[in-house]
């Protein structure tokens, strides 16, 4: 071989190159098909509210108490639908209230299947507004 030193640095070159590769292209799709969206909850609001969504969107609420505790609760089933249909919104997992303490973050995913309106209210009584302290979910065909 006459110039060596080239195969030696194509070598380093190749290996310094695959190195930087992320493992698995799957992984970061599956990230991406997740829309996350940030809920404040405050005494005696969320913000967004409404909160719109696509049909078949894969959704990550992550609820974020800022002044004191509060909770989360959604119907799974669309206004006006009958509660003994299908459910509009599947989770993964959701106890009847989340409760969310102050400056804590606490996430709710579900897959959005069923266009329609969806309410949420607060389920931790939060002051003397509580009942006041509502919102929707909007999943948009």
């Amino acid at each position: 071989m006459k110039y060596p030193w080239i195969y030696a640095l194509l070598v380093a070159t190749t290996v310094s190159l695959t190195s930087d590769v992320p493992p698995s292209s799957a992984q970061s799709s599956m990230s991406d098909s997740v829309q996350v969206i940030e809920v404040t909850a405050s005494k005696y609001e969320f913000n967004p509210s409404p909160i719109r969504v696509k049909q078949g969107t894969k959704v990550q609420l992550k609820i974020t108490a800022t002044d004191h505790v509060h909770g989360f609760r959604i119907s799974p089933f669309a206004d006006g639908s009958e509660a003994k249909g299908s459910q509009g919104l599947v989770f993964s997992s959701l106890p009847d209230c989340v409760k969310i303490e102050k400056a804590q973050t606490e996430i709710v995913e579900f897959m959005a299947r069923t266009p329609g309106t969806y309410p949420f209210k607060c389920c931790v009584h939060c002051g003397w507004r509580h009942r006041s302290m509502k919102g929707d979910l909007i999943v948009e065909p």
